[in-house]
């Protein structure tokens, strides 16, 4: 009985062994291991592959629901791709306009970014400022993004914004845990610019 030539232990049976196809089946069982297995979701990947079918370092699966390429580090499973993500449109707030200093309609979408999943923005919002505040108490998402876009903690970037009635050109984008975006750093006097650019922005999750 022999091993394959590439040092996988995989038990490759000669032509001089024995019959004997629990052997091979056992030899065939192997190789799966060493493929790109597929499974549902990470819960299903992780009730799976336990006892002595345990992810070993190296192992890849693909994840249908999340849609993400995942390899076990010897410590973790970590996230190597993630599939095509199409971008999805910001649902805006009463006071709040797409293409703020025509830089397109407000979107996101989830990105691998080194291994990390990530949450990128594009275009720009139009700002208002009824009463003297900025509108809707700076929050510009009219309903929260989707569970998979929300980050695990409160997540800070910067933002530039027009110079246009304002002192600073720029201000700081809040993505909160419960899946809503902010606008903050404005005033009732000195700074109330008429658009923010989200072109740039990301947060991790």
């Amino acid at each position: 009985m022999a091993t394959d030539d590439y040092g996988q232990s995989i038990v490759i049976p000669a032509l001089t062994d024995s019959p004997n196809a629990g052997t091979v089946g056992s030899g065939m069982n192997s190789i799966v291991g060493r493929t790109i297995l597929r499974f549902t979701s990470a819960s299903s990947r992780n009730a799976t592959l336990v006892g002595d079918s345990a992810p070993v370092a190296g192992m890849q699966a693909w994840l249908d629901t999340e849609k993400l390429m995942t390899m076990y580090d010897g410590t973790q499973w970590t996230v190597m791709a993630a599939g095509a993500s199409a971008w999805s449109t910001i649902p805006l707030a009463t006071g709040y306009t797409g293409n703020g200093n025509s830089n397109g309609t407000p979107q996101y979408r989830l990105v691998n970014f080194f291994g990390e999943l990530s949450v990128q923005l594009r275009g720009g919002l139009n700002l208002t400022y009824p009463g003297g505040s900025i509108a809707n108490g700076s929050v510009f998402t009219s309903s929260a993004l989707p569970t998979t876009v929300r980050p695990s903690t409160l997540r800070t970037t910067a933002a530039a914004c027009s110079a246009v009635s304002s002192t600073v050109v720029s201000l700081k984008i809040d993505a909160q845990t419960g899946g809503h975006l902010l606008v903050v750093g404005t005033n009732s006097s000195t700074d109330q610019p008429p658009w923010v650019s989200l072109n740039g922005i990301m947060y991790s999750l």
